[in-house]
């Protein structure tokens, strides 16, 4: 009997096996189910489901970058970006939805690094979508346990006199770190400032890129 390729899709156009054939988890298994029966009851479409997967799969870290880049050029933005991330997010247009955005500065002193102990809760509307080492068990665990020494992995080598402060992101509360401002910086505009800020300086294991590299 011949075997049509769309026999492995769900009515709502999606694959209910993983691409390389392997049995879906039980989560993904439900995922499937719960969305299927949306479709069925008419409460969403498959074109609004799709339309849902295209918008969050083009947000990037260049969105997170353009609230850093606004932050360094606006101080009064910028504590307001402490006070709460949520909101300042949204005055330049970007809808971080319902959790609470918490955005941690970098200075002197003071090292910020985020992690997602128990899965991956990631700031992905202003990030986008997380690196695989991110959701690792071993960054997970490890992190935690010896920050310096992941850090020191990453690039990233710290005097003793920084302290350095881990935050474990939840479901409904994401960090996002602001990292410092690179030296001899002062003539550039916010687009320019914008283009050295790196996602992994918003997560803590990297630093703003220097303007003459």
């Amino acid at each position: 009997m011949p075997h049509d390729h769309h026999d492995h899709l769900s009515p709502s156009g999606h694959p209910y096996r993983a691409d390389d054939d392997t049995p879906l988890s039980y989560w993904q298994t439900m995922e499937i189910a719960v969305r299927e029966l949306l479709v069925e009851k008419n409460v969403t479409t498959p074109e609004e489901i799709n339309a849902q997967i295209d918008k969050m799969d083009a947000r990037s870290p260049a969105i997170g970058a353009a609230v850093v880049a606004r932050a360094w050029v606006d101080p009064d933005f910028k504590q307001r970006l402490l006070k709460d991330g949520s909101a300042a997010s949204l005055e330049m247009g970007f809808d971080v939805g319902p959790m609470h955005l918490i955005a941690v500065e970098n200075t002197q002193d003071t090292h910020n690094i985020i992690v997602c102990t128990l899965c991956s809760c990631y700031p992905r509307n202003l990030l986008g979508l997380p690196p695989d080492w991110y959701k690792s068990r071993a960054y997970r665990s490890r992190t935690v346990k010896e920050p310096r020494k992941v850090l020191s992995e990453f690039g990233v080598t710290l005097g003793e006199n920084v302290t350095v402060r881990v935050h474990d992101s939840t479901a409904d509360m994401r960090y996002v770190v602001l990292p410092a401002r690179p030296k001899d910086t002062d003539g550039l505009s916010e687009a320019e400032l914008a283009s050295l800020v790196t996602r992994d300086s918003m997560i803590g294991t990297g630093v703003a890129r220097n303007p003459s590299t």
